[in-house]
């Protein structure tokens, strides 16, 4: 014992030792850090500011994407009007129908429909969302009256824009249809309008009972009854909607839980969110530039300070981790900062654009995306900073003492590691809290791609320019001179102006193809008016309505009736456990059609089609697109469910349909024959001069009220709103951006300062003028803005395409004049943001710099 224990204290001692002095170096660099930050640390305003801006904007979009997501399913059972939600199309549940849902809890029954209301002191009829619901209605939530009361008996309450439009107030009367009614009421909130979907009109509302007054209800005539049921505590309401839809099969029965009400508004937000996601991620990929640039124009301003650790004995760990430290600091405040903007993000939209939103944002702190953002930000600021801070650990005393402009060298394997290894951290988590992963994955592997080719036209930019042969003018050599000489920030301020002239060009693409998406989407063959609810025997008196009004006018008219596809091939679509991409067909009831020719605006690309007096078995055609999703060919039978009856048909013809006219238009298209004797009406185009509108709306009002009339306009005005509110989202993304690369263009002007003050000096004791000190500045700016001009053009135009056309489904149809001024502004605000940045360098005197240098 006495011999083993000097050993061993003589082998813990050195490890003592090396933990101690450990200890040591990381408080020592720890007081050096705060100290040193204390007395010089502005440097690095520039890294708080792009860590602030990008954390901001990917924890404000997330934060907010969540917040209307979190409200949308606080409020699903309101919006759905129950646990469960029974729908019909075209017909009402029947007695055995409505005991079953009785028996598994409480019901309410409600039915909707477009009709046209008329005041009758007189005045233009207007389309109206008409909503008939019986006294249960509604099950949760309650309808909030403005002024007056819930509609009794003969009655209707009118939603504000109706009251607004129509002049109405309590006791007004009201004529819809056939039924002469009394306003009850205006309606402040009704509970489950949401969760209804799109309306093409403002709410009217009356008793279930009085539908029949109105006469609205007719063979072929298009309505929905819905049927809410309130389970009993622990119930599985999609198990129960399941169990009706077996037990009422091919009757046209589709249930909805409360989890999918409003699903096509939250796909809507989260397709939105995503996209500016994506924005946000590449304002960060700018600030991550930026970053680099701020921390070397830092690192670069310490030389002295690093020169002096040094030569005192000071290791370069002990130096990496003092500035280290620092960075984390300054990291750390705008990291914070940025999450303390984002979070604070619902709160400030829903103060200033809160009537703008579909749903108010339930305001809480979202910390997944708050997290995620600074994760993000923090992974950023150390990939790019990395570099940096290897290049001040490698570079000898002597050489820091000399204050040497020296070549960049490769980083060590170590360093390129550490940097792989971030990357990846990085696109990991951008990618697995992504919603739409494959969309996001490429995003960032094309960002990648992006800064990679950048990087090597910057390197390639140095090369050629430096192998060129000299201009004689002196301020063009000294211009292209500053862009390949030792210590030159051409390749970053490539990658930098690369990737903002890029993004900028996205954005404007973007932003000019929505509101030419606006402007277009009435184009001028589209109809005034669709016409539905038309009876077969009532079309010659509405010919004659519309042409009192309107004696030009040209009408088409086409049967009408809805039906689901419920098999495919023989395979029972009810079975199959998920739907093809794209089979938008499959999901509930379409309207169908049948023809003996060819309908106008559609073009048969596949098969053909039957003749115009085919009495045959039943054939269809698809529109080719729907055809293709499902997988199916000519010859290939569906079976489509009309009205309770399968009706199975054999594909003849594939069709591609000009949907841009706003035309009649079907996916579906029967032959004549058996689906004639189905029930149906008929759905009418109307054709006529703007001027003629509040006449022909008038003229069928009085001869067929039951005719519910929908202007094309009141249509288009609401996808404008919903297109300019995406618009005003691109608008606000791109302001970030904007600032995120003007603070990255300030860091690369930065990290040349040294080397600018120097130039300045120089051009200054051989008797330059300040305007020719400028002037080199601007010439180098402009040189290297138009050659990155054109590939910004290409990349940006390239990805705008995309996002308009593959996530937006909308027409690529930019303004190129308004895309090219976005590119000028870039580059005249480069040149301006690069010739101010360089003012401070006017102001040294050459005794101060030649002391320094």
């Amino acid at each position: 014992m006495s011999v083993k224990t000097p050993l061993r204290l003589r082998s813990a001692a050195p490890q003592d030792e090396r933990r101690n002095g450990a200890a040591t170096g990381i408080a020592l660099a720890w007081r050096l850090a705060l100290r040193d930050l204390r007395r010089g640390g502005r440097g690095l305003l520039l890294l708080a500011l792009c860590l602030f801006l990008g954390t901001a904007a990917l924890a404000g979009i997330g934060s907010l994407s969540a917040s209307m997501l979190a409200a949308l399913d606080a409020q699903g059972r309101q919006m759905l009007g129950g646990d469960l939600e029974m729908r019909v199309s075209q017909r009402r549940a029947t007695v055995e129908e409505l005991a079953a849902f009785a028996g598994v809890g409480r019901v309410s029954e409600s039915v909707t429909m477009r009709a046209m209301a008329e005041p009758v002191a007189g005045g233009a009829p207007a389309l109206v969302d008409l909503k008939a619901v019986d006294v249960t209605w509604p099950l949760i939530g309650r309808l909030t009256m403005a002024e007056g009361q819930r509609p009794r008996g003969a009655q209707v309450a009118v939603g504000q824009a109706l009251a607004d439009r129509l002049g109405l107030r309590v006791g007004s009367a009201l004529r819809i249809g056939t039924a002469r009614l009394t306003v009850s009421g205006v309606v402040a909130d009704e509970p489950d309008a949401l969760g209804e979907g799109f309306a093409l009109g403002p709410r009217a509302i009356l008793d279930l009972a009085q539908l029949d007054r109105t006469g609205l209800i007719q063979p072929g005539s298009l309505y929905e009854a819905r049927y809410r049921l309130v389970l009993p505590p622990g119930a599985d309401a999609g198990a129960v909607g399941e169990r009706f839809e077996r037990r009422f099969t091919n009757q046209g029965w589709t249930s909805r839980t409360a989890d999918l009400a409003a699903r096509g508004l939250r796909s809507g937000i989260g397709q939105l969110g995503q996209f500016l996601l994506l924005v946000g991620l590449a304002a960060l990929a700018i600030a991550g530039v930026g970053v680099g640039s701020g921390v070397a124009a830092y690192l670069a301003g310490k030389t002295r300070i690093i020169a002096t650790l040094k030569v005192l004995g000071a290791r370069s760990a002990t130096i990496a981790a003092m500035f280290l430290a620092q960075l984390g600091l300054v990291a750390a405040a705008g990291i914070i900062g940025g999450l303390i903007l984002g979070a604070a993000v619902p709160w400030l939209v829903a103060g200033v654009a809160g009537d703008a939103l579909p749903i108010p944002p339930r305001l809480a702190l979202y910390p997944a995306p708050l997290a995620t953002a600074a994760a993000l930000g923090l992974l950023a600021s150390l990939l790019f900073a990395l570099p940096a801070l290897a290049r001040a650990r490698a570079v000898p005393a002597a050489t820091l003492l000399r204050d040497a402009l020296a070549e960049r060298r490769l980083p060590t394997w170590r360093v390129a590691s550490a940097m792989m290894a971030l990357l990846a951290a990085l696109v990991a988590l951008a990618v697995l809290t992504a919603r739409d992963r494959p969309l996001a994955l490429g995003f960032v592997a094309a960002t990648g791609a992006l800064v990679a080719a950048l990087w090597l036209i910057g390197l390639g930019i140095r090369r050629l320019l430096a192998r060129l042969p000299r201009p004689r003018r002196p301020l063009l050599r000294l211009a292209l001179a500053n862009l390949y000489r030792p210590g030159a920030q051409t390749d970053r301020l490539v990658v930098a102006l690369g990737l903002g002239f890029s993004l900028f060009v996205a954005l404007a693409a973007i932003d000019t193809s929505l509101g030419s998406a606006m402007e277009s989407t009435a184009p001028a063959k589209a109809p005034r008016f669709f016409a539905i609810d038309l009876q077969p025997e009532d079309a010659p008196a509405f010919r004659a309505a519309v042409a009192s009004a309107a004696p030009a006018a040209r009408i088409e008219a086409t049967p009408s009736l809805r039906g689901s596809i419920v098999a495919l091939k023989g395979q029972r679509v009810a079975d199959m456990k998920t739907l093809p991409e794209g089979a938008w067909v499959l999901r509930g009831d379409r309207t169908i059609t049948f023809s003996g020719t060819v309908p106008p605006r559609n073009d048969v690309v596949a098969g053909r089609w039957w003749p115009a007096n085919y009495r045959g078995p039943p054939l269809v055609s698809l529109e080719d697109r729907a055809a293709e999703a499902l997988g199916l060919k000519i010859g290939d039978q569906i079976t489509v469910a009309v009205l309770g009856v399968e009706v199975p048909a054999r594909i003849a013809a594939l069709r591609k349909i000009d949907w841009g006219g706003l035309g009649l238009n079907f996916a579906i298209v029967f032959s004549p024959g058996l689906i004639e004797e189905a029930p149906h009406s008929l759905l009418a185009g109307v054709y006529t001069p703007p001027a003629s509108d509040g006449a022909v709306a008038r003229a069928v009002g009085t001869a067929l009220p039951s005719v519910t009339l929908i202007r094309v306009g009141d249509v288009i005005g609401q996808l404008g709103d919903i297109l300019a509110k995406v618009a005003l989202a691109v608008r606000v993304a791109a302001a970030v951006t904007v600032a995120a690369g003007i603070a990255v263009l300030v860091g690369a002007v930065a990290a040349s300062a040294r080397a600018r003050r120097a130039d300045a000096v120089i051009l200054k004791l051989v008797g330059g003028t300040r305007a020719q000190v400028l002037g080199v500045q601007a010439i180098e700016y402009a040189l290297l803005a138009l050659l990155l001009a054109l590939l910004a053009l290409t990349v940006g135009a390239g990805a705008a395409w995309y996002v308009v056309t593959a996530v937006f489904k909308l027409p690529w149809a930019p303004d190129w004049s308004a895309v090219a001024a976005t590119l000028a502004a870039s580059i005249a605000v480069t040149m301006t943001v690069g010739v101010l940045g360089n003012l401070p360098v006017l102001r040294v005197r050459p005794a101060e710099a030649l002391r320094d240098g």
